[in-house]
């Protein structure tokens, strides 16, 4: 117990201490200056600055998802915390568990309606888990711990605390406590999974569809045991992390993302499907009705009993850690499955497996400029990498070339705002300094947050970065060609906002006068040559291919 009362500023250092957040990502503003000045005098804790919030944001989400743990980030009042809402909403879709603060003049001036006035929780609350705002000094350290206890939980996600300068300032006497994060590895009961085991054990074409609750739970292996005894394919839906190998014959890749036709397609024939850790579906333009056939046999297993059956009917819902049901589902379908069933599904497993094989001999030598760099720092790496991936049209190529294989080292983009990948890769860096760490971005999406190349020099976090420039927003294109078809519209040359081709952007020149250094690519021979002047570059380096 902390009898001594200090300055709430310097309290609440020490609660973020005490709950591991000791480096805090932002930008700063006048309304938390007596907070920051606290900032730079505490001890053993670091403030990494960004130029801009969304930067800020877009770091403190890779930092998070490289760590598996909280991230603090530090937002300025209204205008700063609405620059940053775009980079928050995909820290929601993907359940980043931030930990949010930003300041405001005081209590004491709520009526007067003055400069930067803006009611801050209403305007958190529709990108995070929890919203809300301290007004009494005495309140701040366990409104601080309820706040961090809510992100942490399953459905993880980011949480915003409104903390006003007054309050502050107030001699706080709070006792400064770890916060206590609720245990949720819990179990289903041997009833529930013999039902699920019953329900899928006799299927002739089962898919396993998996988003990243199975790696928040750490269940890649069970998963793998699971979609071998039924020999399903598995299908990635709203995944953005390593859930179960991309060489492992039974991944069959992502479900749509933008159109649910996509998707439908994939699973339609199913009749029996397991959903482990991932709502259905994530698409932006999604099928209304259900995309199983009717029939189909449907377990869904996730500790967010909120995406449970949330649009489409299943037969049974498992509200549980997807490792310890995952574990306890591969005992029961190994005892109940008959030698038949289970021949059937190895013989399903060997198909893959040859079909995987055959894939590999067949695939075409491409000899791009891009496909040329992939391949040569696959090569000079053996792999050994982190990839922050937010390459969008080519990002079938760098997986292809660099493929997620390993929980920890493959970020992919998610939630649909551009910008991630750079100050992903920042903060992936800063949290494993010992890792080769390269993030991947178009180079519309580039511009969105480029100064976190800035940032990176400032703090000498050795990041690398990868410009995919097609000189457009392809994907937009990929996109409205969908739309046309859909709508029978004859096609016809794409909008000229799509376009990006004029005036061209020095990409390699706006990365040496951020403080970096970077090089074009035009021609294949340049590719190898400047993945040798990127692992060999003592710092921020990124690499600008024309594709």
């Amino acid at each position: 117990m902390n009898a001594e009362a200090t300055p709430g500023r310097e309290r609440l250092i020490e609660q973020f201490k005490a709950d591991g957040l000791n480096v805090m990502f932002g930008n700063p503003g006048t309304v938390e200056q007596g907070f920051l000045d606290a900032v730079d005098a505490a001890a053993d804790f670091s403030y990494v600055l960004a130029l801009q919030e969304t930067v800020a944001a877009g770091i403190a989400d890779g930092y998070a998802r490289a760590t598996g743990g909280a991230a603090l980030l530090q937002l300025h009042s209204g205008v700063g915390l609405g620059n940053g809402i775009g980079m928050l909403y995909q820290s929601l879709r993907g359940h980043t568990p931030l930990v949010v603060v930003a300041g405001d003049a005081g209590v004491r001036y709520d009526a007067m309606d003055a400069q930067m006035a803006c009611d801050l929780v209403a305007l958190a609350k529709p990108v995070t888990k929890y919203a809300t705002r301290v007004t009494d000094p005495r309140s701040v350290l366990r409104t601080v711990r309820r706040a961090v206890k809510i992100a942490l939980t399953p459905p993880r996600g980011p949480v915003f605390v409104a903390l006003p300068m007054d309050v502050l300032d107030e001699p706080n006497s709070e006792p400064v406590l770890p916060t206590a994060v609720p245990l949720t590895d819990v179990a289903p009961s041997a009833a529930s999974v013999g039902r699920a085991a019953d329900l899928l054990a006799d299927a002739e074409r089962p898919v396993v569809l998996v988003g990243d609750g199975v790696a928040l739970s750490g269940a890649q292996v069970e998963l793998v045991a699971v979609a071998e005894l039924l020999g399903a394919d598995v299908y990635e839906v709203d995944s953005s992390e390593v859930n179960i190998a991309a060489s492992h014959p039974l991944r069959r890749g992502q479900t749509g993302h933008m159109f649910g036709p996509h998707s439908g397609e994939l699973v339609g024939g199913a009749d029996g499907v397991l959903i482990v850790g991932t709502y259905v579906f994530p698409e932006v333009f999604p099928e209304l009705e259900s995309p199983f056939r009717p029939g189909a046999r449907v377990v869904h297993i996730d500790l967010n009993a909120y995406e449970i059956a949330k649009n489409h009917p299943v037969d049974l819902g498992l509200a549980a850690d997807p490792r310890q049901a995952l574990r306890a589902l591969a005992g029961v379908l190994e005892r109940r499955m008959t030698p038949a069933r289970r021949a059937a599904a190895a013989a399903r497993l060997d198909v893959r497996t040859r079909e995987r094989a055959r894939e590999e001999l067949s695939r075409e030598r491409d000899d791009t400029p891009m496909a040329v760099f992939l391949r040569t720092l696959a090569e000079r790496t053996a792999g050994d990498l982190i990839v922050f991936d937010e390459a969008l049209t080519t990002s079938p190529l760098v997986t292809r070339y660099l493929p997620a294989e390993r929980p920890g080292d493959y970020h992919l983009t998610r939630g649909g705002s551009l910008g991630i990948g750079f100050p992903g890769a920042v903060g992936a860096k800063l949290a494993h300094p010992d890792r080769l760490v390269v993030g991947f971005a178009g180079d519309g999406g580039s511009m969105y947050t480029y100064q976190a190349l800035w940032t990176a020099v400032r703090h000498g976090i050795d990041a690398k970065f990868v410009v995919c420039n097609n000189r457009k927003y392809r994907l937009l294109d990929d996109n409205i060609a969908q739309y046309w078809r859909e709508r029978e519209i004859p096609e016809h040359g794409f909008p000229g906002s799509f376009d990006l081709s004029h005036p061209e952007i020095d990409f390699a020149g706006l990365a040496r006068a951020l403080g970096a250094d970077g090089t074009r690519v035009e021609k294949p021979d340049e590719a190898v040559a400047a993945v040798g002047r990127m692992l060999d570059h003592p710092g921020p380096f990124l690499v600008d291919i024309q594709i």
